[in-house]
C-alpha cells in the first residue's frame, strides 16, 4: 500500500525524510500501541489493540507471524537483550490480564507466563538486577519483583506508591538500580541488592507532581532522566542527585511555536541517540503529523524547531515511533530507513531517507518548518 507524502528539515546538513509505505495492521477501529526491534534488527514486534502482537521485517516490511494470548490490553512488549540472555529470539509482553508472557519469535508460540492474579493489571515490566535475573513489574499501586528463571516472585513493594506504577526500568549502566514512576506523580529509586523491600530498599524520591506517563534515562552515564507526564510537560532529572535541570510545563505550547502545522497536540516519546546529551522530544497532532523537537534543557529549559517533519503517513493519533538510525545518520542495517510509526489508524509507516529512489512522493514544502510570522492564539488541549 503506497502512499504519496513529503517531510522537509529546517537546517541543511539535518536529513530529508519522505513515506515509503504504509501498511494497514488490522480492519476497522483496531491500532498500534508499540512498535519493538530486535536485537538484530531482523524482526520487529507491534502491539495491537487486538490483544495481539505481530511481527514484520524492518527493511521489507514483510509480514513475519503472530503471537496471541493475551486476555485484556497490552501495555509494553520488548525483545530480550542478548547481554542478559541467551536467547534473543524472545519476546515478552505484559497486560492488563495481570501476566507477563514470553513468545518464541520463530514459531510464534507462548513459552512461559508468569501471573501477578487475575484481579492485578501490569503495565510496564524490566529485566535486571546485579545478575541480571530479576524481572520487575510495575502493577496497581505495587512494584513486582521475580526471579525469570524459575518464574519464583522474590519481593513485592507496596508502599512507596499509591497509584498506578506506569514505568518501571532498571537504569543502564547500574543494573541493580531500579527507577519506578507512577500516576500519583512519584518518581522512585531503588537499590535491588538482597533482600527488597520497601524500608531498606529505597534509595531516594522525585515528587514531578503530575500524572507521569513515559520515562527514560540519556547522557553521559544515563545520569540524566527524562519524563513526560499525561497533561503532556516535560521535565529533566539528574536521577543520582534527584535534582531538576529543567522543567517545561508547558512544552507543547513551546513545540507548536515553532513550526507552522497545528498545534501539538500530544507527546509521543522521547529521542536519545545514544551518546552525547542530546534529546529529542517527538510531539503529534491529532490529524496525524509528527515533528522531531530538540530539547535544550539547560538554564530554563527551551523547545527549538523541529529538525524533521514526518507528515502525509498517519491520520489520527501516533502511538509509537522507532527509529533506526539517530538524527545524524545510520547504520547500514537501516538501509536508509529513517524508522517506523504506528498509530491509532492502525497504519504501520516507513520512512526513507529522501534521496532514496524508492520514495513515492507528490510534494515538498520547506514552508513546513518555518517560524510563524505572527503569533497564534492556541488553544489547551485536553490529554486523551
Amino acid at each position: 500500500m503506497e502512499e504519496a507524502t513529503a517531510m522537509e528539515v529546517e537546517e541543511p546538513k539535518s536529513k530529508k525524510f519522505g513515506l515509503k509505505n504504509s501498511i494497514q495492521t488490522n480492519f476497522g477501529n483496531d491500532y498500534v500501541f508499540q512498535i519493538v526491534p530486535k536485537d538484530d534488527w531482523s524482526s520487529m514486534a507491534v502491539s495491537l489493540s487486538t490483544k495481539a502482537v505481530k511481527l514484520y521485517s524492518p527493511a521489507t516490511g514483510q509480514f513475519q507471524g503472530e503471537c496471541k494470548g493475551h486476555s485484556d490490553t497490552i501495555n509494553q512488549i520488548s525483545f530480550s537483550v542478548s547481554s542478559s540472555s541467551s536467547s534473543p529470539h524472545v519476546l515478552h509482553s505484559c497486560s492488563s490480564d495481570g501476566t507477563v508472557r514470553a513468545w518464541d519469535t520463530r514459531t510464534f508460540q507462548q513459552v512461559s507466563c508468569i501471573s501477578a492474579g487475575s484481579s492485578q493489571e501490569i503495565f510496564s515490566f524490566s529485566f535486571g538486577g546485579s545478575n541480571d535475573y530479576l524481572l520487575a513489574a510495575g502493577a496497581k499501586s505495587q512494584i513486582l519483583f521475580w526471579d525469570w528463571r524459575n518464574g519464583k516472585q522474590v519481593a513485592c513493594l507496596e508502599e512507596s506508591h499509591i497509584e498506578d506504577v506506569t514505568q518501571v526500568h532498571f537504569v543502564p549502566d547500574n543494573r541493580n538500580k531500579l527507577l519506578s514512576a507512577s500516576v500519583d506523580g512519584l518518581m522512585c529509586i531503588f537499590n535491588t541488592d538482597g533482600d527488597i523491600n520497601d524500608d531498606d530498599n529505597l534509595e531516594s524520591v522525585i515528587n514531578v507532581g503530575t500524572s507521569i506517563g513515559k520515562v527514560g534515562f540519556f547522557g553521559e552515564k544515563y545520569k540524566k532522566l527524562w519524563c513526560l507526564t499525561h497533561i503532556e510537560s516535560l521535565s529533566i532529572w539528574d536521577w543520582k542527585d534527584a535534582r531538576n535541570e529543567a522543567n517545561l510545563l508547558e512544552a507543547r505550547s513551546l513545540a507548536s511555536d515553532s513550526w507552522t502545522l497545528d498545534h501539538v497536540d500530544y507527546f509521543v516519546d522521547c529521542h536519545y541517540p545514544g551518546e552525547g546529551d542530546s534529546l529529542w522530544v517527538i510531539g503529534g497532532t491529532n490529524a496525524g503529523a509528527l515533528g522531531y523537537f530538540p530539547v535544550n534543557h539547560t538554564g530554563v529549559g527551551t523547545i527549538g524547531s523541529p529538525e524533521a517533519i514526518l507528515g502525509g503517513g498517519h491520520t489520527g493519533v501516533v502511538r509509537s515511533v522507532l527509529p533506526m538510525s539517530s538524527m545524524k545518520g545510520g547504520g547500514a542495517q537501516s538501509q536508509g530507513i529513517f524508522g517506523w510509526t504506528g498509530g491509532e489508524d492502525g497504519r504501520l509507516c516507513c520512512w526513507l531517507s529522501d534521496d532514496s529512489s524508492e520514495i513515492n512522493r507528490s510534494w515538498i514544502s520547506s514552508a513546513l518548518v518555518m517560524k510563524p510570522s505572527k503569533a497564534r492564539k492556541k488553544k489547551r488541549h485536553n490529554p486523551y
